[in-house]
């Protein structure tokens, strides 16, 4: 069977298991999975040898293929299981089918800033409220698995002093802590994101009001994605938590069903309600609204609108920014075209430091909540681009289709411009080998 080699706290993992349970749950995953803790030994023993990285999460394939980046896994297991298919098709939804990679991207590679900051924030020292002993606990669960409940919280609490430097955050930011200011995060701009989260939380309470999930009454890759901080950082997290739960409990509820545990109350998809018949017999119906499937007509609801206008009101256009720079990087004497780029981490990778940080030529100016300031580029979002412009060439041979999706976007910010990614990404096209990344050449 499938092995995921996750940690339970982990943004991606959390992504990647419940997108594994709804097709196991489907008989749609073939031999199944197993979900593996990835403790140090396995991280340094097994998935470093075997694929090159220490990154959760990681898929083991049964003939022996590894997987790693959760759009990676999750497209590998499409493609190898067609059946209860998380993408709308190209020609028949091509407005969901946008939608869907749109809401990934977002909650992926956008959302993930105020997720991080939640978790970290009320760990910091004299922080009140404080979840620190709680995140102390869950990340020693997978440092010191066989100890007992006081050493693992002392080994979690040495490895964030050691790697994040969780003592002096604010003066001098390390690990996740210097992550946060790389992406624009900072003691100036930190309210204005999480001004985002909340505005995002609203629009998901409205629409999860009327919707079991995002395209309807079935879930798909939209869902899978934005489970990523929803559940992990939000959810399980206990100060944020506990408001997600005071303040926005349809939004927990849907928590619950993506993630496909604990979730009787919740209707976890495939699930049945049951009434009387006359004699006092069972009779079973379809627990999920919009009769459990994606809406009709290729729909995509006022209330999905309003989820990515923050999309293109506050992502698209720093992305476009990235582009750019990244592009004009590309053709400088400072890098050869096939050459290394960053690649998919919270903060500067190693080497890149100084091109990444403070005014480096891989950063961009960008603005949130109305506030000026900058952040890094980061190679991995123009991969997502170019696979989310490959995943929709197929709905744009389509005439009506393009015509269709420009009337759409152009509801949004520059929405029309996503349908010219290609000119966009001309000169910024990264490949991506496992866990690295490229220049095309």
């Amino acid at each position: 069977m499938y092995r995921h080699y996750s940690w339970e706290h982990s943004y991606f993992s959390g992504k990647v298991r419940a997108y594994l349970r709804f097709k196991s749950r489907s008989d749609a995953l073939g031999p199944g999975f197993e979900d593996i803790l990835a403790t140090p030994e396995l991280l340094v023993g097994r998935l470093l040898p075997k694929s090159g990285s220490q990154a959760v999460p990681q898929l083991e394939a049964p003939d022996g293929r590894w997987i790693q980046d959760s759009s990676e896994i999750i497209d590998y297991c499409e493609r190898a299981h067609p059946e209860a298919p998380v993408v709308p098709d190209a020609r028949e939804r091509p407005h969901q089918r946008l939608a869907a990679y749109l809401i990934e991207l977002l909650a992926d590679e956008w959302v993930v800033v105020p997720a991080f900051w939640q978790r970290w924030y009320f760990s910091e020292d004299g922080r009140e409220p404080s979840h620190r002993l709680f995140n102390e606990q869950q990340w020693g669960a997978v440092l010191a698995p066989d100890a007992d409940g006081d050493d693992r919280r002392a080994a979690a609490a040495r490895f964030f002093e050691n790697g994040f430097g969780i003592a002096h955050s604010r003066s001098e930011p390390r690990g996740v802590y210097a992550g946060l200011v790389h992406l624009g995060c900072d003691e100036r701009t930190e309210h204005a994101w999480q001004a985002t989260q909340h505005r995002l939380l609203e629009r998901l309470e409205r629409h999860f009001s009327q919707h079991d999930y995002l395209l309807g009454g079935a879930p798909s890759l939209a869902d899978f994605a934005l489970l990523g901080p929803l559940y992990a950082h939000l959810y399980r997290d206990a100060v944020p938590g506990y408001a997600l739960r005071t303040f926005f409990p349809l939004v927990c509820e849907w928590v619950e069903r993506t993630n496909g545990e604990g979730c009787l109350n919740a209707r976890s998809y495939g699930q049945k309600l049951y009434g009387l018949d006359d004699d006092g017999e069972l009779v079973a119906r379809v627990a999920n609204r919009d009769g459990g499937a994606w809406l009709p007509d290729d729909e995509i609801p006022e209330t999905l609108d309003a989820i990515l206008d923050i999309f293109f009101e506050e992502m698209w256009p720093a992305l476009r920014e990235a582009a750019g720079t990244l592009s004009r990087f590309i053709g400088s004497d400072a890098h050869t075209p096939g050459d290394e780029l960053p690649g998919k981490t919270f903060t500067a990778t190693p080497g890149f430091e100084a091109l990444q940080t403070g005014d480096g030529a891989l950063t961009h100016d960008f603005s949130i909540g109305g506030i000026a300031s900058r952040r890094m580029v980061v190679p991995y979002q123009m991969w997502m681009l170019d696979r989310m412009g490959r995943a929709i060439a197929a709905s744009l041979d389509a005439a009506y289709a393009r015509t269709s999706l420009e009337t759409w976007l152009a509801r949004f910010q520059d929405g029309p411009a996503l349908l010219s990614l290609d000119a966009m990404l001309d000169g910024a096209r990264v490949e991506k080998r496992d866990a690295r990344l490229y220049s095309r050449a």
